[in-house]
């Protein structure tokens, strides 16, 4: 798993590439926690999933906690880029509920 990030004006826009699953979720945690609190001031942080190239339920958690995290510090978070297989995953769990599409 690879996560890189970029900031423009009031919006952090994470991207991430490769695998979403059980074993890069343990690694991609701690590094997404300390990226949403060192720019927290962000009023937008936006999940790019264009280059996950495999997500399963472990995925959907670790995007489940870190929107539980953003939200606790009254920001939005967002989903943008998911490919057919990754979008149907999303969907199925209900995450664009609470992350809608960018």
């Amino acid at each position: 798993m690879e996560i890189k990030y970029a900031k423009s004006g009031e919006t952090l826009t994470v991207y991430l590439k490769g695998e979403l699953d059980e074993f890069s979720a343990l690694g991609a945690k701690s590094v997404l926690d300390k990226l949403i609190l060192d720019n927290i001031n962000s009023e937008k942080i936006v999940f790019d999933l264009s280059e996950i190239t495999f997500m399963d339920s472990t995925g959907i958690g670790l995007l489940i906690g870190r929107y539980k995290k953003i939200k606790q510090f009254n920001r939005r978070a967002y989903i943008t880029g998911a490919n057919v297989a990754t979008e149907k995953v999303i969907q199925l769990a209900g995450l664009y509920r609470i992350m809608p599409k960018f």
